[in-house]
């Protein structure tokens, strides 16, 4: 059977990635270029700033990732690019990149859907196995997925107001800590103890998450402390504040596990690169003989490589676009 190769292209926030997958699980090249040094200045990603750094790399970052493969772009089966959601600006350098490539080799055009990436990122460790849960953990996104093959996956929970990721980053915010702040409350929170009671949010039987009230009760607990000259210790607030997240996480995921009787876990999204998150969903899955897996960490932040992964299914069910695609900075899971 023919090899299939895949040029994937990623531009959604702030990385500038492309990516050359082989069946959809083997990395032949990838190239990154973050702007996470350039936002920290600013506090989080300034979104004009962004696309315009896209537009200053994006042909660079595609020719290193065919000479560092040693390929042309005859080499080449199809072109797979995010369309969204995202940063319209972003997903817009990408999209065009990717239709003026698809235009002048004459390849096909595969959309792909950011979170359907996240997943596929799983596929580059060891083939997914169906049907599974999907836990997907994100600076803009938190949410509970079936997936019962390739093309069939339904949506059973999500959050109602922020990501956990994004709640990371304004906790790190009010601590004093820059961005991206999660790395940082992971790391502290190992060195400390939860001992700072904090309320669970949502803490029903759906299969929703709630993180605005968490942050809130940190932020509030924080400036407590400074207006009455206490002293608070961060590391253990860190604790306390990753103890209530990983509660929140681990207790819908692992009973929509026994509810929809699967066997199969799989963490997706920049935030399952945490390292308190991944452990204790070991230990469970472990306790429970749950197949548990999670992307290496290169593949939890955005990356092309994923992008490629996702791209090769879809190639292979024949799901391409025309060149009118255009960005969806919301685009819904399908």
């Amino acid at each position: 059977m023919k090899d299939i190769y895949i040029l994937g292209i990623e531009t959604s926030c702030d990385e500038t990635s492309c990516s050359i997958i082989k069946n959809g699980s083997e990395e032949i090249s990838t190239t990154v270029l973050s702007q996470v040094d350039i936002h920290t200045l600013y506090g989080g990603v300034v979104p004009e700033i962004a696309s315009r750094n896209h537009v200053k790399d994006i042909v660079f970052v595609i020719n290193k990732c065919l000479t560092d493969a040693k390929m042309s772009m005859d080499m080449i089966d199809g072109i797979a690019v995010t369309y969204g959601p995202g940063l319209v600006g972003s997903l817009l350098v990408g999209i065009e990149a990717a239709k003026t490539l698809a235009y002048i080799f004459d390849k096909p055009l595969i959309p792909v859907h950011h979170i359907r990436s996240h997943i596929y990122a799983n596929n580059l460790e060891k083939e997914l196995k169906f049907p599974l849960i999907c836990l997907v953990i994100s600076g803009g996104h938190t949410e509970l997925l079936l997936i019962k093959d390739h093309f069939n996956i339904t949506k059973i929970g999500s959050t109602l107001d922020d990501a956990v990721g994004e709640c990371y980053d304004k906790v790190a915010r009010v601590m004093g800590i820059s961005y991206p702040g999660g790395p940082v409350i992971d790391k502290m929170a190992h060195d400390g103890k939860p001992i700072y009671d904090l309320p669970i949010p949502l803490n029903d039987d759906s299969y929703n998450f709630s993180f605005s009230g968490l942050k809130s009760a940190v932020i509030n607990l924080y400036h407590n402390y400074e207006q009455a000259g206490k002293t608070i210790d961060k590391n253990c607030l860190a604790s306390s504040f990753q103890d209530v997240v990983i509660s929140s996480l681990t207790t819908k995921t692992m009973r929509a596990l026994k509810e929809y009787n699967v066997n199969n876990l799989v963490l997706a999204g920049g935030v399952s690169a945490n390292k308190g998150i991944r452990e204790k969903f070991e230990q469970l899955c472990k306790e429970g003989n749950i197949d548990f897996s999670f992307p290496k960490i290169e593949y939890c932040t955005d990356n092309a490589a994923m992008v490629g992964a996702a791209g090769y299914f879809l190639y292979k069910e024949g799901k391409f676009t025309d060149l009118k695609l255009n960005a969806d900075s919301s685009a819904e899971l399908v």
